[in-house]
């Protein structure tokens, strides 16, 4: 049985072993041109891009998946709810081209990226990827004029496009083990000072039900919480519904390539429902990576919908009548009202001005 725990690395990083302790000079300078890359854009040196509309950041300050992607989707339906109209920049990750590419329902992962496409498809908002976020918010812009929000999915560290408002996800795993990069999980000093340039506005710290959570620093900024857990039911490749329950006691493979395959495991067995074999695969893993699991299954797959973006595109045909041979369980994010507040209040200034 394969359980994906994700990187080894990551698994390092939560504590200050031998290995942290060799690698800790490094991250001083890390540390160090981190804070040179702000000072640059901070000064004016280095231009920081503002847009005609407001832009709202969702980042990690920590390496290895703390739930942005699910943070922007939820964020991304309120403030549709809310009679905005958002438009989604990303980068991408995995994508084999660099340019500037508008995501569609039937767009490839290798193309766009399995978070983007993941977006789009839960949302239907408007999506634009491309490695320079500002080159993507300026062809989102130009294609769909009517768009008044941006939000920008894992945009925390990249500081050329101007932001109105920064959020900051953290999961259970807090700060690790406090240090920067090479030695910990941190992508940026933690806590930030009062005042620093580029300091997120609020944070949303995310939890699975069940899972004890590291203490986080708030830095004296807005502290929200959200919950995260499976849905009900699964989702098939035409859309078919199937309550997991249904699958509890039957024969299946569980599939995540995710930067911590274990959580989505683990929440599978949160819900009465225990695999015949886990498969972890690296996080934005290749297409290629699942033709064999699809070539050798000899059960049901059951994967999170980030896989299915590109697990689904490869399966056979089923015969009519033959149930399929892959589903996608969802995951679900619901952030505190007060989160949810927040963010309207802080934006209000804007929509008052459309």
């Amino acid at each position: 049985m394969s359980r994906g725990t994700g990187p080894a690395w990551l698994q390092a990083a939560q504590k200050r072993g031998p290995v942290n302790v060799l690698l800790w000079p490094v991250s001083l300078l890390y540390r160090s041109l981190v804070a040179i890359r702000r000072r640059l854009y901070a000064s004016g040196v280095m231009r920081v891009h503002r847009l005609d509309v407001p832009v709202v950041v969702v980042g990690n300050a920590v390496v290895g998946g703390a739930g942005k992607t699910p943070c922007t989707i939820a964020l991304v339906n309120h403030l549709a709810s809310q009679g905005w109209y958002p438009g989604v920049v990303s980068r991408g990750h995995g994508r084999q081209a660099s340019n500037a590419h508008h995501v569609r329902a039937d767009s490839s992962a290798s193309d766009v990226g399995d978070e983007p496409l993941l977006i789009h498809r839960r949302t239907g908002a408007p999506v634009c990827v491309a490695a320079r976020r500002v080159e993507a918010a300026l062809a989102l812009r130009a294609l769909h004029p009517q768009v008044d929000v941006l939000v920008c999915d894992d945009g925390l560290q990249h500081l050329a496009l101007g932001r109105d408002l920064a959020i900051v996800v953290f999961d259970d795993r807090g700060t690790g083990n406090g240090w920067m990069l090479p030695a910990g999980l941190l992508r940026e000093p933690w806590p930030p000072s009062p005042g620093a340039p580029f300091r997120p506005d609020m944070m949303l710290r995310q939890s699975v039900d069940g899972c004890s959570e590291r203490p986080v620093e708030t830095a004296g900024m807005p502290v929200f919480g959200a919950t995260r857990r499976l849905a009900s039911e699964a989702i098939g490749p035409q859309g078919q519904r199937l309550p997991l329950v249904e699958l509890q006691g039957q024969a299946f493979i569980a599939v995540a390539g995710i930067a911590r395959p274990q959580v989505f495991f683990d929440m599978l067995r949160q819900r009465g429902l225990v695999p015949a074999r886990e498969v972890g695969l690296p996080d934005h893993a290749d297409p290629s990576a699942y033709v064999e699991l699809v070539r050798s299954a000899a059960h049901p797959l059951l994967c999170t919908e980030k896989d299915a973006v590109k697990l689904f595109e490869l399966l056979p045909t089923a015969a009519p009548g033959m149930p399929p041979m892959a589903w996608a369980v969802p995951l679900e994010l619901t952030p505190e009202p007060a989160f949810l507040s927040a963010v309207d209040a802080h934006l209000a200034s804007f929509k008052s001005q459309r």
